[in-house]
Order: C-alpha cells, then structure tokens, then sequence
C-alpha cells in the first residue's frame, strides 16, 4: 500500500531525495473524502510533475463555529488506496498538533479577494486555507500544486499569496468534475437527501441557463442574475445565498459580462451548502 507519513521531517526528506534526482514535485491538497474530481486532479499533476504527494488534512482553522469540522468525512485509508491506484507516490497525513502546536500563533492573510462571495458569509475561513496551504508549500516545496476549479475564490486567493509572496510554485487548475446530471461533485454531496439530491442539479441548471443568455446576446449582469435566480426559485428546497458574476482574478464585481467573467453560486439545500461556477469565455 502507498506509504502514509504523518512526520514533517520525513515527508520533507522524502520530497528532498526525489528532487535531488532531478525529479519535479507535485502537490495536491485536500481534506479527503475522496471523488472523482479528487482524483482527477492527481491525475493532473503526473501529468506535469514525476512525483506527486497528496496531501490529506481537514484543517480545523478554516472551519466557522457553526460549519461541519466535526462531521466531515473522513476515511484516510481509502483515500490513500484511491490515491495509490491514480498514480500518486505517497500521502502525507497530519494531525493538528503537527500543523498547529501549542503556542501557534502564525497566520498568512491575503488582503480583499477573500471578502466577497464566499468569505463573506465565511469570515475567517480564507485565512485558515491560506495558512495551511503556505505550511504545505513550505513543507513539501513542491514545483507544481494543482487544485480544482470548482473553488475558483480559493483558486484566485492563492494565486494572490504565492505572486504576492513570491512562491516559485506554479499553482494548475483542474476543471470541475460533474455527475451525470451535472451536480458538481463534492465531499459535501453525501450530506444530501434523496430528494434534495434530485433538487442538486438545479444548481448547473441555472448556470446553464445564464450562459445560453450570454451566447445570445445578453450582458447586462442584472438581466443574466435574474436568470439565475427564476431558476433557482423554481427548485424549492433551495435557498440561494449569492450569485455573483465577477472577474475570475480580481473577484470584482462587473457591470456586463465579458471574456474571463466568471459566474459563481452558493446555494444551501437543507442544511447543505453548495457551490458552482462558470468561467465565460465570448
């Protein structure tokens, strides 16, 4: 089975023999409770790189009082077989007293791109990826971290902190991965009903529906958010808390669509909170 290390310094070591023979690093982070999308984006990274280290730690500090830390899944040995299987070469596993010993008191904040969208109803959580996210860079160095675009805030956020920070890290994007009905796949999809399950594709559904309104002309971002909206009204067990068409790398608001627009909702069925994304390319 695919070697699970939970020590700094081993995966460090590890990671330092294989550069030392000229082999490029490759990182992907996550929390586990793997998918397709997940293993997508491992294989994404043998793509690119010749060693790949998958990170799996449910990180408590980007976690609100009220989220779900406690009860996100967590299954870290089949998580690492599914690894093992898409071509990763180890998985390194922490615990919180690794990443956060008593006395830890240092954070990495990126200024503005986190206040919107998602960290508006989320305070404090970007500060929590992005200070995980350094510590793994620091730890692994790898040459090449791939995430998925399905978290295009967290996306843009990091990209922020590795050019402001001046990280000789190129961060990949891999596309989101969907079920057959277009539910953008993620870990918190199991917490769904039956029948909010069969409520769930309405999300891409009205995504769907402002790009064909793009495609025929329309720009007007109220015209477009409107759409979005009548759709997402018509499935009932959902309650919609943004949508939002912005600029995919500055997070702004846009006054009409344009190439690089991105399209983004966070919708809650039941006690699930969901989110989407398009980039719009005319």
């Amino acid at each position: 089975m695919i070697k699970i290390i939970s020590d700094i310094s081993e995966i460090r070591r590890l990671c330092d023999e294989n550069r030392l023979d000229g082999k490029r690093i490759g990182l992907v982070p996550t929390m586990g409770a793997f998918h397709a999308g997940h293993l997508s984006l491992i294989r994404r990274a043998l793509e690119k790189t010749d060693f790949v280290v998958v990170s799996i730690y449910v990180n408590p500090i980007q976690f609100g009082n009220n989220e779900d830390l406690d009860s996100y899944p967590r299954n870290l040995t089949a998580d690492a077989l599914l690894a093992e299987k898409h071509g990763a070469h180890v998985v390194f596993a922490p615990n919180d007293e690794i990443m956060y010993p008593d006395g830890y008191s240092s954070y990495v904040t990126v200024e503005g791109l986190p206040d919107v969208l998602c960290g508006r109803s989320r305070p404090g959580h970007f500060r929590g990826v992005t200070t995980v996210v350094s510590k793994l860079f620091n730890i692994i160095r790898p040459h090449v971290a791939v995430f998925g675009q399905k978290d295009a805030q967290q996306l843009s956020v990091i990209r922020k902190m590795v050019h402001d920070l001046n990280m000789d890290i190129d961060i990949d994007a891999g596309k989101i991965i969907r079920e057959p009905d277009g539910l953008a796949m993620s870990s918190r999809n199991q917490y769904l009903t039956g029948e909010q399950r069969e409520q769930a594709p309405v999300l891409y559904k009205s995504l769907l529906a402002a790009k064909k309104l793009i495609e025929g002309g329309v720009i007007g971002v109220p015209e477009i958010t409107g759409e979005i909206k009548s759709v997402l009204d018509n499935a009932f067990l959902t309650e919609i808390e943004y949508i939002e068409i912005v600029d995919v790398e500055k997070m702004s608001p846009i006054e009409n669509v344009s190439q690089g627009a991105l399209i983004a909702i966070a919708v809650w069925i039941g006690e699930t909170r969901l989110i989407d994304n398009i980039i719009i390319d005319v």
